[in-house]
């Protein structure tokens, strides 16, 4: 009985091996640009847009090729820049900033092995928008909205594509775009009573990174 046990234990070993050696993990980081759409806000006082500011941004990700082309990454994505209203002939700004924890899908569209490897990614998670500005006694546009000091965690939308360059075994540069998508936050940049807004706010965040392959 042990010894069959062990032949079938040994059997087991040799199938997997293959599929174990080939996993390829990247841990990696990058840096770029964020830019950000904007929604009107409608009310009796007027219209205003509203968006938070252009800025920089930064992501980290684990990734692992599970296969020859296709594969999935855990990332983290951190965005500067305030927030943003401005219409009538005014404008406001307030410190804030967005963390995003999401998990992409890629697909790749050369081997694992080849020097070149463009890709697209799909996937979701969540956002967190946090005002971190000063709060004041008045707020220019605050009868159309208020710029918060609050946070507010939304669903993400994550798209997106590149290209990997494996410079070594170990060593892999990587350039891309990311597009990611979120409900409006209204706790954020919250209406005045009696406006509305709606639709989703859209992010593109286009950047350079590296990654150690293992």
């Amino acid at each position: 009985m042990m010894k069959r046990f062990h032949l079938v234990w040994t059997g087991l070993l040799i199938a997997y091996a293959p599929s174990a050696v080939a996993q390829k993990w990247e841990i990696g980081g990058a840096a770029g640009g964020s830019f950000y759409s904007s929604q009107s806000v409608q009310s009796p006082s007027g219209n205003a847009d509203a968006s938070v500011a252009n800025g920089l941004a930064a992501s980290a990700w684990l990734g692992n090729n599970s296969g020859n082309l296709l594969g999935g990454e855990f990332r983290y994505d951190y965005t500067g820049g305030g927030l943003s209203l401005s219409g009538n002939g005014a404008s406001a700004t307030f410190g804030a900033r967005s963390q995003a924890f999401h998990y992409d899908f890629l697909i790749h569209f050369a081997p694992r092995a080849a020097r070149i490897r463009p890709y697209v990614a799909f996937g979701g998670g969540v956002k967190i928008y946090s005002g971190t500005g000063t709060e004041q006694a008045y707020q220019p546009l605050e009868q159309i909205a208020l710029l918060t000091k609050t946070s507010q965690t939304m669903g993400l939308i994550s798209a997106g594509g590149g290209i990997k360059f494996n410079v070594s075994d170990h060593l892999q540069l990587r350039v891309e775009i990311h597009d990611y998508l979120t409900p409006f936050p209204k706790d954020v940049i919250a209406p005045a009573q009696g406006a509305r807004v709606g639709g989703w706010l859209q992010q593109f965040v286009p950047t350079f990174g590296i990654a150690y392959v293992f």
